[in-house]
């Protein structure tokens, strides 16, 4: 039973639920219990997509400051672990992955939306990193994620100055895919970018995201091989049989996720 996190599950599509008012700071035991519900996720044949989502007033406004002011170096390399193991988890979760920003994601909110597959935020929603004014940095992979997303000047740019990016500015900056107009909800655009993936090649999208996301981290000659490797793994597939049966006569696939 979880507390501050809740899964929902309709029509293909998890929604894990930040509830922790009044602006759903991570602290521990929300990383924990957001965790513990991945494994399942992952497993979960009627699930295709997930979007994270904080509510329509706040996606996370930051990491509990109160739960780490106090803690020393050996307390605190305990609790960034945490921090980090299920933001890593997270983000190799091999299903397509949407962060449904409202309001504020800020310092680890932001860290949490980085690790989904793509952000779709609100026409007034603000991101950024606010750790500098702290005189901490991110430490939940927010360094690494936004320099691997936008470049390691503007990354810097970002996490030197501690400010919040506007909606519009982060999209034209790279950091979110798409921004919601005003008056529009941010959730159910989510659930629609989420819908493209229900009934699709559960397969593929999980080898696509993992050749990917491994290929940042290693030279082109290795990514190289990932991708082949992938690629002809594939060919083991139920889908790659039924799509390419169905690209022949000319018909459009159903594909059944194996």
């Amino acid at each position: 039973m979880t507390e501050l996190v809740r899964l929902e599950v309709e029509g293909g599509i998890a929604t894990i639920h930040l509830q922790r008012p009044p602006m759903n700071a991570l602290c521990a035991q929300l990383g924990t219990e957001l965790g513990s519900l991945l494994p399942e996720i992952a497993q979960r044949d009627d699930i295709a997509a997930v979007i994270v989502y904080g509510g329509e007033r706040v996606f996370a406004a930051g990491a509990d400051i109160k739960e780490m002011a106090d803690l020393d170096l050996p307390g605190m390399t305990a609790y960034g672990r945490l921090l980090q193991d299920f933001t890593n988890d997270l983000a190799a979760l091999p299903k397509p992955t949407i962060a449904a920003i409202t309001g504020y994601a800020l310092g680890g909110g932001f860290e949490l939306a980085l690790c989904c597959d793509f952000r779709i935020a609100g026409a007034t929603a603000k991101v950024g990193f606010p750790e500098i004014t702290l005189g901490v940095i991110p430490g939940m992979g927010g360094t690494q994620r936004a320099a691997r997303l936008v470049g390691p000047s503007r990354a810097k740019e970002i996490v030197f100055s501690g400010r919040f990016i506007g909606a519009d500015e982060a999209l034209a900056m790279g950091l979110v895919n798409q921004v919601v107009p005003e008056g529009e909800d941010v959730y159910s655009a989510a659930r629609a970018w989420a819908g493209r993936y229900v009934g699709g090649p559960a397969m593929a999208y999980a080898a696509a995201k993992q050749v990917i996301d491994r290929g940042l981290e290693v030279d082109l000659a290795t990514g190289l091989e990932i991708e082949r490797m992938a690629f002809a793994s594939l060919f083991a597939t139920e889908d790659q049989k039924i799509g390419m049966a169905a690209f022949v006569a000319k018909e459009k696939p159903t594909f059944t996720g194996r």
